[in-house]
């Protein structure tokens, strides 16, 4: 009977190991997803400043959308959650769609080769963004599961595990910031 008893303890024992480790792995899947997203967002941060100098030089008297992408800019570099991220980045694409409608009415800003350069490369980190954004939700999304499944759930709360916020945009806003394309 001891022996019975010691093998179903050692069972439920390495079980709970088992769902344990299942769940710290997906979390920090998690935060190496986030991370990921913030590489991209930075990455577009930091052009964002050479976009509106390109447009300045053209459209100096545009001064009221270049201070609001700038403004917008800094909110979105200083959220942190992505619920935070997630506001700033709907506001930061509808500037940045209100930047490239004012490069509009400039062909000779359009014709060039820098902006149009830093044109391609927003478009390329949008869509590696894009990409991190939907890795990062699949794992939450998992992780988010297993914390609310049974048995997995006694667990995470002996772990004291919390779900992760979802990182998605508008889809307006999305669709905005998507159609900047080159001419």
């Amino acid at each position: 009977m001891i022996w019975i008893l010691s093998i179903s303890g050692a069972a439920v024992g390495i079980w709970i190991i088992l769902i344990y480790n299942g769940i710290v792995q997906l979390h920090i899947r998690g935060a190496n997803a986030w991370a990921d997203v913030d590489v991209q967002l930075k990455r577009r941060y930091d052009l964002i400043p050479n976009l509106v100098t390109s447009v300045q030089g053209y459209a100096a008297h545009e001064k009221n959308v270049l201070i609001r992408v700038t403004q917008a800019r800094a909110r979105a570099v200083d959220a942190a959650s992505p619920k935070q991220k997630e506001a700033a980045e709907g506001i930061l694409a509808g500037e940045l769609n209100a930047l490239f409608a004012v490069a509009e009415n400039y062909p000779q800003l359009r014709a060039s080769e820098n902006f149009l350069s830093l044109q391609q490369s927003l478009t390329e980190i949008e869509d590696a963004l894009q990409g991190a954004r939907r890795y990062y939700n699949a794992v939450v999304r998992d992780y988010n599961t297993k914390l609310g499944v049974f048995p997995d759930q006694l667990i995470a709360k002996l772990g004291r595990f919390q779900p992760k916020e979802f990182f998605q945009l508008d889809s307006t806003e999305e669709a905005k910031a998507r159609k900047v394309s080159l001419p």
